[in-house]
């Protein structure tokens, strides 16, 4: 019999006809990808954002501005304030908010006509809270960093705060963009899933719950990390050094999961526990114990071979008579 039902618990005997719904997937191979060289947005101003604004004449005498020749009128650290407006001389308080660096000159033009003979406008951007990408969490050196040299990529943004502090299958990067928050994990973006960061955005790096409990007879139980994305039951045995030679009885090794079931009258998920039995005895639950896939919050239970169950209680007893003997004078 592979499985035994109750109301609370299903027991599942591993074996080659059980296994297939609870294998590991297949390794995905590297997924192409072209945002390692982006294509460079449109920049559209929004309060923070810092200009260099350069106005020339072509006029050489009596000119507002300087010409051309003399490299123009420099205006530098321009702020767009909060109300979206940038303010210049000859020009006035002007609303610039979204509109691009072209758009700017363009205003900038019209505002002087009349007043400048052939202006020439040119405006860059020298502080671009606009463009620029905050990173926190798990990072080696969270903070905000700029895009004036180049659009940021998810990798770029992260590799710029110093790289994950966790490895890469324990890492979960959370995306806020004001409009919507989503998730990857840092494998997921190393294997191809990277992407361009649009302005403003947040990345937060953080912990994946990615742990399981090792219990019983094993070389190191506890709370561990998970080894890998994927990870297999021999896998996560041998992260915590295997079965206890001593004690452990390799017929008795035990996945508890908690999974959810949904009620076919009210339609309503309901938890269910899945116990799943593998008896390592037999040489082909090595290749099981290779497919089958260990999910985050599992727990791991090795039962204890009995006689390791009878030295336990055989023990206390000989240790008293050698001991009443010993006080007898025997």
């Amino acid at each position: 019999m592979n499985s035994e039902e109750s109301q609370d618990y299903t027991v599942i005997d591993l074996s080659a006809a059980t296994i297939a719904p609870y294998m590991r997937p297949a390794d995905t191979s590297m997924e192409s990808s072209r945002v390692a060289m982006p294509a460079v947005p449109e920049i559209e101003l929004v309060p923070g954002d810092v200009l260099r604004v350069m106005i020339a004449d072509s006029a050489t005498e009596g000119a507002v501005f300087a010409p051309l020749a003399a490299g123009g009128t420099i205006f530098e650290n321009v702020r767009v304030d909060s109300q979206g407006t940038i303010s210049l001389p000859y020009v006035g308080r002007q609303p610039v908010q979204g509109l691009t660096l072209n758009d700017v000159e363009s205003l900038v033009r019209s505002r002087l006509k009349g007043i400048t003979s052939d202006v020439q406008v040119q405006v860059g951007l020298t502080g671009d809270l606009s463009g620029s990408v905050l990173v926190a969490g798990a990072v080696r050196t969270p903070g905000r960093f700029s895009a004036l040299q180049g659009p940021l990529t998810l990798l770029d943004a992260i590799n710029r705060a110093g790289g994950p502090l966790l490895e890469p299958h324990l890492t979960r990067v959370v995306v806020r963009t004001g409009d919507r928050s989503y998730e990857f994990n840092y494998q997921d973006l190393l294997s191809g899933k990277n992407q361009l960061m649009p302005p403003g955005a947040e990345i937060v790096v953080e912990r994946a719950r990615k742990r399981f409990v090792a219990m019983g007879a094993v070389g190191a139980p506890g709370l561990h990390d998970l080894p890998s994305n994927s990870s297999s039951l021999l896998e996560v045995l041998g992260s915590v050094k295997g079965l206890d030679e001593t004690k452990a009885d390799a017929a008795g090794v035990f996945v508890f999961r908690l999974s959810a079931e949904r009620n076919e009258e009210t339609g309503e998920m309901r938890p269910k526990a899945l116990v799943f039995r593998l008896n390592l005895r037999e040489p082909v639950a090595m290749f099981l114990a290779r497919q089958f896939l260990v999910e985050p919050e599992d727990a791991i239970f090795v039962t204890n071979a009995a006689i390791y169950e009878w030295q336990k209680i055989i023990t206390p007893i000989v240790q008293v008579l050698v001991l009443g003997r010993t006080v007898n004078g025997f």
